[in-house]
């Protein structure tokens, strides 16, 4: 394998009042090095910030560079941030995975929505999930070397066969040597498995839970928790793919399928151990569980009892600050996805007990991906132009942020918030939790001014 290439960590924001800004860094300067040191991404950055005597390397926007020392409590943080994770460049996925999201993309989207990664690093710092097929073996060593724990794991199948014919790679066959790795060295994972029908559901489904289950065990398990997926399907995917979608029928029959499983595992493992997303029962149409099962939520973003949360979320909150009237009057008009319309509909009548407020609550299905059920975060700017245009929207449109790219006012396909807002002539308003939420319906609104 050729030499990594680390390039200097661009710096994007100095946070206000830290040290990097008593110092006076600005926004385009580039970290080189620490203590002597090329930090690789942000987890050497962190670890080798962690000494209390820091010498930085750092090139300004002009060129030059500078020798830095610093004095600093242990831990104390600098206050930089960074233009992305990964100083040395993105470790791609070379699986072939027919129901992989990205190779069900139209041609012609940026760029950065094509890129398949499958990095530890990202999985160890946000949550996404990898395969473990493209690690060579001084990344096992670094994620020993550094306890990098837990990670986040798509397996899709324990049996050999069935998970190379899914992955169409040759060494995803190896999984259950490598949960055994993590075993060893008490390390940990939280597993994903996306059921595709007549590939890896029935009794493939039970072989890999169970199979799963022999690691959930022990002070430490190597497998913490088990989310089981629905496949999502777009109209963009190869014909010759063998995938089909999950019907309602097939919904119900995983959903008894693993809640029989759940009591085995309540017993032995203590722990419900593998849930279910909650689209399994928006496709079953049936009602989601207590959220008494989902105990600590650790799966919630893999949509695993994140509608439970948050109904419980905002009832929590409502209770404290929704007021009985507003004043002036306002109409303002919810967009979700249509999989979650009947979920919300307690929310929306809650508010609408308000005097003086008026939600009304437009459920879509995404036609940009040929979905005819569809959860929020994959609505595009296309797919709302097309379900709004002609609509009354009342005052203002609520759009949860999930839409949109991270940090950014861009949906999916490129459209961005000021189009949507300009080509409906209404002000669009984004928000990003059920708190913000609440407050936008209940503030005063701005958007009049």
């Amino acid at each position: 394998m050729s030499e990594i290439s680390i390039r200097p960590a661009q710096i994007t924001k100095i946070i206000p009042d830290s040290i990097a800004a008593e110092i006076g860094f600005e926004p385009g300067d580039r970290l080189i090095s620490i203590n002597g040191t090329r930090p690789r991404d942000l987890i050497d950055y962190q670890f080798l910030c962690a000494d209390e005597f820091l010498e930085l390397e750092v090139q300004d926007t002009k060129g030059k560079i500078h020798q830095i020392e610093i004095e600093k409590d242990y831990d104390e943080d600098l206050g930089l941030e960074f233009e992305s994770a990964l100083f040395d460049g993105l470790i791609q996925c070379n699986n072939r995975c027919p129901f992989c999201f990205i190779d069900q993309k139209p041609p012609g989207m940026r760029d950065t929505l094509y890129l398949k990664d499958d990095d530890y690093r990202l999985s160890f710092l946000y949550g996404s999930y990898l395969t473990l097929t493209n690690l060579p073996k001084k990344e096992w060593e670094r994620i020993e070397q550094m306890r990098l724990s837990p990670l986040y794991v798509s397996v899709h199948a324990t049996e050999p066969e069935i998970r190379i014919r899914l992955l169409k790679n040759p060494r995803s066959g190896d999984i259950l040597k490598q949960l055994q790795w993590f075993k060893e060295r008490r390390l940990q994972i939280h597993a994903q498995v996306v059921v595709c029908p007549g590939i890896n559901d029935g009794q493939h489904l039970e072989q890999t839970l169970l199979d799963l289950a022999k690691f959930g065990r022990g002070e430490v398990p190597a497998v913490a928790s088990v989310a089981v997926v629905p496949v999502g399907l777009t109209k963009f995917r190869p014909d010759e793919d063998e995938l089909v979608p999950v019907s309602p029928e097939k919904a119900r029959e995983v959903i008894q399928q693993v809640q029989n499983l759940q009591a085995s595992f309540r017993k032995k493992l203590k722990s419900t151990f593998a849930w279910l997303a909650d689209e399994w029962f928006l496709i079953a149409g049936e009602e989601l569980p207590p959220e008494s099962d989902y105990q600590d939520y650790p799966q919630i973003d893999n949509g695993v009892g994140s509608i439970r949360l948050f109904i419980r979320q905002f009832e929590e909150l409502a209770a404290g600050i929704l007021p009985k009237e507003v004043t002036p009057e306002r109409r303002l008009t919810w967009v979700v996805g249509n999989a979650v319309e009947k979920a919300f509909d307690p929310i929306c009548q809650s508010l609408n007990q308000v005097q003086g407020l008026k939600i009304q609550v437009v459920a879509l299905n995404s036609e940009f991906w040929g979905q005819t059920i569809s959860v929020t975060g994959v609505l595009t700017g296309q797919d709302l132009l097309m379900g709004l245009q002609g609509k009354d929207l009342g005052e203002a449109i609520l759009l949860p942020t999930v839409m949109l790219k991270h940090g950014e006012s861009r949906f999916l396909d490129d459209v961005t918030v000021e189009d949507l807002s300009r080509q409906l002539q209404v002000p669009v308003l984004m928000v990003h939790s059920v708190e913000e939420l609440l407050n936008t319906a209940i503030a005063d609104p701005f958007w009049r001014k």
